[in-house]
């Protein structure tokens, strides 16, 4: 198996596995809470409040999982793909089994944490095991599994809601089937160019990145308050857009399809990705994030016209999608050479907001429903606009080219 992919630019194996662990612990788990939530509602007396905080808890704690990943993958990254498969499976079977909405609580929080592990960690898998010529190209298909693993569950969701925890119990086996794969395929365990040999062992001998400087902290403030608006105002979406589409009066069907068409808008950014190079950076950002708040905004004011709440959903998972990759690209052009700690920095602060979001969105259902919940969080997406217009990351050039190593899937 280690000769059979080492013809071409990156073993295809661990490219694939690595896509399917991200598509598992994103779009199967983390993300799909949203995509279920109605079902669990209805099962559970879940509240729209009780709702929302179980997606802070959740958010926070795929925030420690990826400090976690970020200070461990260099050292052990195969400890973290175990821990990213275990984390999403143990906590996908804890929802499937859960007898009350206390434990089903519990579970989500835990599964989220799996996607905050397995980001980091492929970042290192890959890197080792891919040719220097092939590693971005590597790091961005794996990057892209998100959008397909939301297609995944809603394909699942189509087939058994509303029977939900067999759809939680789906997604265990499939966490349990990526992380194997990865750690497999995973045949270069000492080095971090792709080129060594297997010794066995799960150590990384990259040189560390430098510390970040208190100037380098201060050349990332407009970035960081960009990343953490997109984050609170694309929460609303996350976790309450199926539940808005079905209280408009969506059938389930429909409402599912309206879910995958989030996951092929994420998916279609690979066919976009050469247009918005050739915007530059600061146009991109706006571009992206008004498609986020153009797709919030829609799906508050006409949740109940399908053809409108499909294209949104579509639009919305595009520019979130693309609007992630951006930040990646932001953080490299301040410093290249500390671009993986800003990549992480930049999304733990991203999902700090969708934390706060979700606590916010949830509790304003109950007060506002869920039209004026969704056009307020179009609002404060479009507050990340406002980053386009200052310069305190410093100046953004006109083009710019993605960084090398970035973490997958977030």
């Amino acid at each position: 198996m280690k000769r059979s992919f080492s013809n071409g630019p990156y073993p295809t194996a661990l490219v694939v596995a690595g896509t399917a662990l991200i598509a598992v612990t994103y779009g199967l788990v983390r993300l799909a809470y949203g995509l279920v939530l109605p079902d669990v509602q209805a099962d559970l007396g879940l509240s729209a409040s009780a709702a929302g905080g179980i997606a802070s808890g959740a958010s926070l704690l795929y925030c420690v999982g990826a400090i976690v990943g970020f200070v461990q993958a260099g050292r052990h990254p195969r400890v973290l793909v175990v821990a990213a498969a275990l984390t999403a499976a143990v906590g996908s079977v804890g929802m499937a089994l859960a007898p009350g909405a206390g434990v089903f609580g519990a579970a989500a929080v835990l599964g989220s944490a799996g996607a905050g592990l397995a980001s980091p960690a492929l970042v290192e898998v890959v890197t080792r095991n891919v040719r220097p010529a092939g590693v971005s190209r590597a790091q961005t298909i794996v990057n892209s599994g998100t959008g397909p693993g939301l297609v995944a569950a809603g394909l699942v969701a189509l087939v058994v809601l509303p029977d939900w925890r067999t759809a939680w119990l789906v997604a265990a086996g499939c966490a349990v089937l990526a992380g194997a794969a990865v750690l497999l395929l995973d045949t270069k365990h000492a080095t971090g160019t792709g080129t060594g040999t297997d010794t066995g062992t799960d150590t990384d001998t990259d040189t560390p990145s430098p510390r970040p400087t208190r100037s380098w902290f201060r050349r990332h403030t407009t970035p960081l308050v960009a990343a953490g608006l997109l984050g609170a105002g694309s929460a609303a979406v996350w976790n309450a857009g199926r539940a808005a589409l079905v209280a408009a009066g969506a059938d389930r069907t429909t409402s599912i399809v309206a879910w995958i068409a989030i996951g092929i808008g994420g998916a279609a950014v690979v066919l976009t990705a050469r247009r918005l190079a050739d915007l530059g950076l600061r146009r991109t950002w706006v571009v992206t994030v008004t498609a986020v708040a153009l797709g919030t905004l829609a799906l508050g004011l006409a949740p109940g016209r399908v053809a409108v709440a499909l294209v949104a959903c579509v639009v919305f998972g595009w520019g979130y999608t693309a609007a992630t990759g951006a930040l990646l690209t932001w953080t490299a052009t301040i410093d290249p050479e500390r671009a993986p700690a800003g990549a992480s920095m930049l999304f733990v602060v991203l999902v700090l907001g969708q934390a706060v979001g979700a606590a916010v969105a949830g509790s304003a259902v109950d007060a506002a429903g869920y039209g004026a919940t969704l056009m307020g969080a179009a609002v404060v997406t479009a507050l990340a606009l406002v980053a386009a217009t200052r310069r305190t990351g410093g100046p953004v050039p006109a083009r710019t080219e993605p960084p090398v190593r970035h973490g997958a899937g977030w």
